[in-house]
């Protein structure tokens, strides 16, 4: 996300709500991408980013070409078969841009350093910023006149916290995360985002009461308290955040037209309740479609 403007970030913004409205309209995209090549590099399993990109690709008129991580980063053994830098250096001779979901952030880094070609950070240990932008958009679908918002992250300070903090703080957003010490976002990604809250006059808070994180709220938003690669600690961290399920008495403490989002996939029970998720109160599906239109708005951002 802080590769990124503020201004660059209401520009793709923008522009994602003119393909949901072109949608919305029964009008196809103009063929923007037409004669170009998208590579997907998939180190880790995905449903909503797979697909998004995959049909904006395809409905801009460019060809994706998807590539698991079991194609092209590891061999039968486990063993590394191939280096990022010499995957993302092959990719630049055939592709026009490579959009990348991986494990570690260094390999996000390493593919852009040696290309020309534009890298999309789809999703990496540190950052989700493509999920940022898509958050963004849905809390402004369903807030759009509210000049001053409150956005409530309950859970596991990660990727997707990050990217949601960050994305807050550059547009002047309120942000409180309401978890654990141990699982508060990084201290250099805080610190990213004190600069641009002092910048946009908007405020930025960690605690770990859940009900004074909520109160008040326009949007309530969680994630899974157990992400791919944290399995081992499974029982651990359902234990340790199960105060910080989204349940409707602490639904009940947020504004009454408050929103709760969830970024998918949900587990009902446990990060957010059933009666939670599923009630009206919940834009989820609304912020998953977004991804799309947010996929769109990139690649017209990158290579048009």
């Amino acid at each position: 996300m802080l590769d990124l403007t503020p201004a660059e970030i209401d520009v793709i913004v923008a522009s994602g709500f003119q393909y949901k409205k072109t949608k919305d309209q029964g009008i196809a995209d103009t063929p923007i991408l037409k004669g170009q090549t998208i590579a997907l590099v998939f180190e880790k399993p995905s449903l909503r980013t797979k697909v998004a990109f995959e049909a904006a690709v395809t409905a801009l008129g460019g060809t994706p070409v998807f590539l698991s991580g079991v194609e092209i980063f590891k061999r039968a053994d486990g063993a590394t078969r191939e280096k990022t830098s010499d995957i993302a250096q092959v990719l630049e001779r055939y592709c026009d841009c490579i959009v990348a979901r991986v494990h570690s952030h260094s390999s996000i880094l390493e593919m852009a350093d040696c290309v020309s070609i534009p890298v999309i950070n789809a999703l990496c240990d540190l950052h989700h910023p493509t999920q940022g932008l898509a958050d963004l958009m849905s809390i402004r679908w369903h807030k759009p006149d509210r000049k001053k918002l409150k956005v409530a992250y309950l859970g596991d300070g990660a990727n997707v916290a990050t990217s949601l903090l960050h994305v807050c703080a550059m547009t002047g957003i309120d942000f409180v995360h309401a978890g654990l010490p141990a699982y508060r976002i990084p201290a250099d990604s805080w610190k990213h985002a004190e600069d641009f809250a002092a910048q946009k006059c908007s405020s930025i808070a960690f605690t770990t009461d859940p009900e004074s994180a909520v109160r008040g709220a326009d949007v309530v938003y969680t994630d899974t308290f157990v992400s791919m690669g944290d399995e081992a600690e499974a029982e651990e961290r359902l234990k340790a955040f199960s105060p910080y399920c989204v349940t409707k008495e602490l639904m009940a403490l947020a504004k009454s037209d408050a929103i709760f989002l969830h970024d998918l996939p949900a587990h009902r029970g446990e990060e957010v309740s059933a009666d939670v998720i599923d009630s009206p109160q919940s834009k989820i599906f609304d912020l998953a479609e977004c991804r799309m239109h947010i996929a769109k708005a990139l690649l017209e951002f990158f290579l048009v």
